[in-house]
């Protein structure tokens, strides 16, 4: 299990990750569309998941968003590196009824976000624009090539729960152990 830690002026986050884990999780940031996403994160990872974030809500939820995705990242990478013995890539198409979002990463050790998922407003009081936000701080701090990209969709809802599913199931597949793999770059080193 991993553990780590952040406060600022701005968030007081901790997290625990367990990267074979089950899909169980405990999750707790004051903003509740976040929560069941991070939910649906572990669920469909099968990583364990416990987040307790006290953020500046009063404000607006941006802080507390990023903050956590920043600290998920940082302990996604603790549990990664340096890799070996897995399959390094790994994507997945999403549905969720008229939607489908598709993932596509590598864990590479290089950060990227290319983020395609034009959706714009709220879902209940979550502004739609934060997705970007988590899933920029996540692949920076856990160094993970990764692309997001809204094939089909209407429902905001839908869109963004199909992007973090898409997520969780590209990364479980990347994750997967693999001992033929070795270190799975023709470098010899990542």
């Amino acid at each position: 299990m991993i553990s780590k830690k952040r406060v600022t002026k701005e968030t007081d986050i901790s997290v625990e990750l367990e990267l074979y884990g089950s899909g169980q999780s405990s999750i707790s940031t004051g903003v509740g569309f976040f929560d069941h996403m991070l939910e649906a994160f572990s669920k469909h990872a099968l990583i364990d998941l416990n987040v307790v974030c006290q953020g500046d809500t009063h404000i607006d939820d941006h802080h507390s968003v990023e903050d956590v995705g920043i600290v998920i990242g940082q302990a996604l990478a603790e549990a990664i590196y340096p890799i070996e013995k897995v399959e390094r890539f790994g994507n997945a198409s999403v549905v969720m009824d008229e939607t489908c979002v598709e993932c596509d990463m590598d864990l590479s050790g290089r950060p990227y976000l290319h983020y395609d998922v034009d959706v714009n407003g709220k879902v209940g009081s979550f502004d739609t624009e934060l997705a970007e936000e988590f899933f920029h701080a996540l692949a920076l701090n856990a160094r993970i090539s990764t692309h997001i990209v809204l094939k089909r969709g209407r429902n905001k809802h839908h869109i963004l729960e199909a992007a973090f599913k898409a997520f969780a199931v590209a990364l479980r597949r990347a994750i997967t152990k693999n001992e033929r793999t070795g270190i799975p770059s023709t470098k010899g080193v990542l």
